[in-house]
């Protein structure tokens, strides 16, 4: 694409004028390379706190910190010319208080040059929602399965169902109301998914919700098949690349023990005269 003809990445409030129009395409990336596969595709990218799990090995989403999303924050903008990029607020960097969560958004946004941060919770965390907004913090928010609440949720279970999708559809209004740009609608029932999404005047998007909601977010190592230790029911595989890693990773250690790698064509002769290295 020619310099003339990028496009420039939205802003929150174009996310949000996109409300019940074409959905809104978003992935997680945590690298530059990844981040530059999916520029072009993607209307935002979330730099999410999942990259504990996915790339460090960590049990569940609690261990990350703030500067941990720094560092992969900053390496995902190097490779974005065109996506908006939002970026999760860790586990105990704003549920203390309002002006905690300031704080620590205001350094993320400067450090990382994202739009956007995004953080868990419905009612309980609606004040906190606006006092960011009102002082210049573009807030995603995300209820349903929270996994920064694994430990009062009792696990990563399905959230809403039966009376508690009253209680759900109250989290949405309020995060809403209280000047959130979109909200992630994670872990839902479909019909739930659908009666927030035409409830609340801000796109949900949804994983593990329904179509029916204004755009759709996965983890790019879950839908690449990159990260295999567990596959939610939500997730579907576009590509299966750790088999083929792996198959490569084998192929590689048996040439180099059977000495056919390297080969004659990656090596080095001695230099002719006038040659270089």
């Amino acid at each position: 694409m020619s310099a003339t003809a990028r496009k420039t990445a939205p802003l929150p409030e174009d996310i949000r004028a996109r409300k019940g129009g074409a959905p809104l395409v978003s992935l997680t990336a945590y690298t530059t390379p990844m981040a530059q596969l999916m520029d072009a595709h993607c209307d935002f990218v979330l730099v999410g706190d999942s990259v504990g799990m996915v790339l460090h090995g960590l049990e569940s989403t609690l261990g990350v910190t703030m500067e941990m999303m720094i560092l992969h924050g900053r390496a995902v903008r190097r490779g974005l010319a065109q996506a908006m990029m939002v970026v999760d607020m860790p586990f105990g960097s704003y549920e203390e208080s309002p002006e905690q969560a300031f704080r620590n958004a205001a350094r993320l946004m400067a450090e990382t040059g994202c739009a956007a941060v995004k953080l868990e919770g419905g009612v309980q965390m609606a004040g906190t929602i606006a006092f960011l907004v009102k002082r210049g913090i573009p807030v995603m928010a995300h209820v349903g399965l929270t996994p920064q609440s694994i430990n009062t949720l009792g696990g990563y279970k399905v959230q809403g169902r039966g009376a508690a999708g009253d209680r759900l559809m109250a989290d949405a209004v309020a995060v809403a109301e209280a000047g959130a740009f979109a909200v992630v609608l994670e872990k839902v029932p479909a019909a739930l998914a659908d009666r927030v999404t035409a409830g609340i005047a801000i796109p949900t998007i949804g994983i593990g919700a329904s179509a029916g909601c204004d755009g759709q977010i996965l983890v790019v190592d879950d839908m690449l098949g990159l990260f295999t230790a567990f596959k939610p029911k939500f997730v579907k595989r576009y590509a299966t690349l750790g088999d083929q890693a792996e198959a490569a990773v084998a192929a590689y250690a048996e040439e180099v023990r059977s000495r056919r790698f390297p080969a004659a064509e990656h090596v080095f002769a001695d230099a002719r005269p006038g040659e270089g290295a």
